[in-house]
């Protein structure tokens, strides 16, 4: 119940420099790790029904190769529990940007796994406050693929105890540490282009709750070596589920990310708009609002040439999603409405929050389950904003719901709390950067963050449904939105402030 680095706090409100400076030169670094296990380390089984769940009682076998007498599988985190891999489909990875302008140094890292909690990244800004003190502050963000070891305990094997791996995620924060002092080791003068485009949600992205509101902003950058068209490194950020692999995969993937930012990479074969080349540098996949629920689960997804509408889940599906994502963001990228960035400084400011824990993961929380620390009914969480070459991006600790984010909060007929919206106005309505992304699982995992007036548990249900929808059962509870979204605001309001362009 009280958790490790119960004292710690962040506070965090730099700028490098005032109006005067912004012409000075931007430095950008890019550091990669392999996160992938190795399932030579692990044991085998064998899946008699091929449901992806490992079930002794229905006959499913398993080779111990170790000798120790028990089974040691990597388990995968999302959809359901005790689903152990079986192989690889794609790699792994934490992925750091380093930014430096004048004397103020930051990260960003982005992981591809299903979500990690506060504590975990307390423990790695402690170590690289040891090997990078220079590192005003860093920002690690989960991409959430659903195809990923469990990293937080929620879907390990059960019943108890769980056969969580604590040395995996230990291992994974070690890599990704790695990876920022790699960053910050290559940085190097930089010229910025950044960009986004509006993108439907036909083919990309469908909405598993009403209302219907997804995110449209594909946002990007291209970080290039300065006074050359040498790209150091790409950054493509917008809001979707990665689980198009789905539940009943049992092989290791970071989902659409992966040709995203391998098509980012390497380029695509073809002609005309159905073909790219590839920028030549590591490209890192930022997770956008998820919540509500966004999902490619249910979706028709086309080839990038229209040869193929993929209906079923899997690699085809996966493969088509990434790939369409990689075109559009170069294209804008290449395209006449992407912006060179004049103003290179950099802003950040940071702090801790503490939001009520009321719903289902009240009792694991309190118990010290899944993210331990817990302060008189409230969980510790942080919120935080910056602004760095015309980038401004929101740091939300959880899935936030897009209408929070953009816009359509609703108080329907038959919500557990009716009356006006509370999340308002729309956060990126207030935001100011060349391009405004919203990074959600950013520093902590709470959960879905839900409009207070669309939370429904109680019968009358919501837009005529016969039983409760899901979400509310991974959230921390209806007040946890209005508190990061009143806290999101504050943290805009100071970062505009910091940069003299308060209004």
């Amino acid at each position: 119940m009280q958790g490790p680095y119960r004292d710690y706090r962040v506070e965090v409100s730099a700028v490098s420099g005032g109006p005067e400076s912004a012409s000075e030169r931007l430095q950008v670094g890019v550091g990669v790790r392999n996160v992938t296990p190795d399932l030579d380390a692990f044991d085998t089984w064998q899946d008699v029904d091929r449901n992806s769940r490992f079930e002794p009682a229905k006959g499913d076998t398993w080779q111990d190769r170790n000798g120790n007498g028990d089974f040691d599988f990597v388990w995968l985190g999302g959809f359901n529990a005790n689903r152990p891999a079986q192989g690889v489909q794609d790699p792994l990875w934490a992925r750091a940007l380093a930014f430096r302008h004048r004397a103020t140094t930051v990260a960003l890292v982005s992981i591809d796994c299903v979500g990690l909690t506060h504590e975990r990244f307390i423990a790695a800004r402690l170590k690289l406050r040891h090997s990078v003190p220079e590192l005003a502050h860093v920002v690690f963000s989960s991409t959430h693929t659903h195809n990923s070891p469990d990293t937080m305990g929620i879907w390990s094997y059960r019943p108890l105890p769980s056969k969580f791996n604590d040395k995996y995620v230990e291992w994974v924060l070690e890599r990704a540490i790695e990876a920022v002092v790699e960053a910050v080791r290559t940085l190097q003068p930089a010229d910025v282009v950044v960009g986004a485009v509006d993108l439907p949600p036909e083919g990309f992205v469908r909405d598993s709750r009403s209302p219907t509101v997804v995110d449209r902003v594909l946002g990007a950058a291209q970080f290039l070596r300065a006074g050359t068209g040498e790209t150091l490194a790409t950054l493509v950020s917008w809001g979707n589920h990665p689980e198009a692999m789905c539940g009943g995969n049992p092989l290791i993937s970071s989902d659409f990310p992966h040709f995203l930012r391998e098509a980012m990479e390497k380029g695509l074969a073809g002609e005309g708009a159905v073909g790219m080349k590839g920028f030549g540098a590591p490209c890192v996949y930022l997770q956008g609002p998820v919540g509500g629920l966004m999902t490619p689960l249910g979706l028709e997804v086309p080839d990038r040439d229209g040869s193929t509408v993929h209906r079923e889940n899997g690699v085809g599906k996966t493969r088509a999603l990434g790939e369409n994502l990689a075109l559009r963001a170069a294209a804008m990228l290449r395209g006449a409405n992407a912006q060179r960035v004049t103003d290179a400084r950099i802003a950040v400011v940071s702090s801790s929050v503490f939001v009520p824990i009321e719903g289902t993961f009240k009792y694991p929380i309190m118990l010290g389950l899944i993210h331990p620390g817990w302060f008189g009914g409230q969980a510790r969480t942080e919120v935080g904003a910056w602004r760095v070459a015309g980038i401004e991006m929101l740091t939300i600790p959880g899935e936030i719901y897009p209408e929070i984010v953009d816009g359509g909060v609703e108080s329907p007929d038959g919500a557990d709390f009716p009356g006006a919206p509370v999340e308002v106005p729309p956060l990126r309505t207030r935001m100011r950067g060349r391009v405004n992304l919203v990074a959600n699982l950013a520093n902590d995992e709470v959960g879905y963050i839900i409009p207070r007036t669309q939370w429904d548990t109680r019968a009358p249900f919501t837009y005529g449904r016969q039983d409760a929808p899901y979400g509310e059962e991974n959230s921390g509870g209806p007040s946890v939105a209005g508190i990061l979204h009143a806290e999101s605001l504050k943290a805009l309001d100071r970062l505009h402030a910091l940069l003299g362009d308060a209004k």
